[in-house]
């Protein structure tokens, strides 16, 4: 007889669990709350136009969120650049650049350290010998999350300067906090891992579809290929302890159950001290704003590009994926946004255009054709110090109940990545305890 696995959740930690749990032989169920799937990448239209909540990228790097891409049959969708190239728009003058060479690293990183033009020499020099001291520090050594990314970087003789046009470029929005907030475990993760280890681990991939296209519609075939059963629109309200899911019009047992649902999710619908409460809110929360705008004109060459001494942060050409047969869609993605996630329309428009203009000399005099935002107050967990020890791994003090998520211990940042591996890890876990007879009756057998 097949395990009975249910998964609760339909984002990207879900799916991935569910997905693998019926590839290994389960009869899975998913249930998801919303009317879609996809959790934090999600689409939807607007004015006839297919945006996406907010703008994700993935790096080579992401080995398990590009095998979910595979196992679903779209990796096409998602291509990935030859080699890192990310312009770097500064107002009133030219663009430097982020780029990487053939060269083994750590060399394949040291041309453009020497010539990143915001930098005075001596501060490039500073990066680069930052840069080889990073690559020798381990993110698993717990004594890393004792302090921030930034107090760390001012001991290797980073300026602020240095911090803000280089550092943070990559450390915002892969951690969804600045270095002067940011555990310097996580930072050595991104930076070892998305740039330092390997030359082409920091190659960039941007899809060319909306996130419906690339997540939730080939999920969904793939699972119910699988034999899986996906109920959507079906808010779970309760996780027994024996194992029984409470939806609307009864519960259903299962052998095994995934809570792959926000941190701040687990406790309302999971048995009591099931995991620690006062952990998963210690994670805390911080907020993405994502700005689409919609021009009459082509005011942004190349697909991405970052922007410093800006309020602007990252910009993705948006136009072929949202299917606009006109001008250029623009999508803007603001980490960590405390002085944006509650503004208007308005404010924001009134903020962001004028700076878009000063960096996009195309977009001085362009037509504005729509200007739509997104807000994500609770986009991801605060990657800050004493973050480590907060995190969970996929196995709870109850048998037979499993965590997923992005805010688990992945090892990674709250990403795409990181989601896709806690599902796997969870799914992982389940067999294994399956295997030793630790989830049916909840008894060792």
């Amino acid at each position: 007889m097949k395990p009975r696995v249910a998964v609760v959740g339909g984002g990207l930690a879900g799916l991935a669990a569910a997905i693998e749990c019926a590839d290994r032989g389960a009869a899975v169920t998913l249930y998801e709350g919303r009317s879609r799937l996809g959790g934090a990448t999600f689409s939807f239209t607007r004015n006839g136009l297919e945006l996406d909540n907010g703008q994700h990228v993935a790096l080579r790097c992401c080995t398990a969120y590009l095998g979910f891409l595979r196992r679903l049959g779209v990796e096409g969708l998602l291509p990935l650049q030859h080699r890192l190239h990310v312009p770097v728009l500064r107002e009133g003058r030219r663009p430097a650049l982020l780029s990487r060479t053939a060269l083994p690293p750590p060399l394949h990183l040291a041309a453009t350290l020497l010539r990143y033009a915001p930098l005075g020499l001596r501060e490039r020099l500073a990066a680069a010998r930052a840069a080889t001291a990073l690559g020798k520090l381990d993110p698993d050594d717990p004594a890393l999350d004792g302090r921030t990314f930034a107090d760390w970087l001012r001991a290797h003789g980073q300026s602020e300067n240095a911090i803000e046009a280089l550092w943070n470029l990559i450390a915002l929005p892969t951690l969804n906090l600045p270095a002067s907030e940011a555990s310097l475990a996580g930072a050595v993760k991104v930076f070892r891992t998305g740039l330092l280890d390997r030359a082409d681990a920091s190659d960039i991939g941007v899809p060319e579809v909306p996130f419906r296209r690339l997540h939730a519609e080939p999920a969904a075939r793939a699972l119910e290929k699988a034999g899986g059963r996906l109920l959507t629109s079906t808010p779970v309200r309760s996780v027994s302890a024996e194992r029984q899911v409470a939806i609307d019009g009864g519960t259903e047992d299962a052998d095994a159950v995934i809570l792959a649902v926000p941190h701040e999710a687990v406790p309302q619908i999971a048995p009591a001290d099931l995991v620690d409460a006062d952990a998963l809110a210690a994670l805390g929360t911080s907020p993405i704003v994502n700005l689409h705008v919609h021009y009459d004109r082509k005011v942004l060459d190349g697909p991405l590009a970052a922007a410093i001494g800006s309020p602007v942060q990252w910009l993705f050409d948006r136009t072929q994926a949202s299917g606009a047969a006109q001008g250029q869609l623009v999508a803007i993605s603001l980490s960590h946004a405390v002085d944006e996630i509650g503004g208007s329309v308005a404010d924001l428009r009134g903020r962001y255009l004028p700076a878009l203009e000063r960096l996009l000399p195309q977009a001085r005099g362009a037509t504005i054709l729509d200007f739509a935002v997104t807000h994500e107050p609770r986009a991801t967990f605060r990657a800050a110090p004493g973050t480590q020890v907060l995190r969970p791994g996929p196995r709870t003090r109850t048998r037979g109940l499993y965590l997923a998520g992005a805010w688990t211990a992945t090892g990674w940042p709250a990403t795409m990545e990181g989601a896709v591996r806690s599902g796997l890890a969870a799914a992982d876990a389940v067999f294994t305890d399956l295997h030793n007879g630790l989830t049916r009756n909840g008894d060792a057998g």
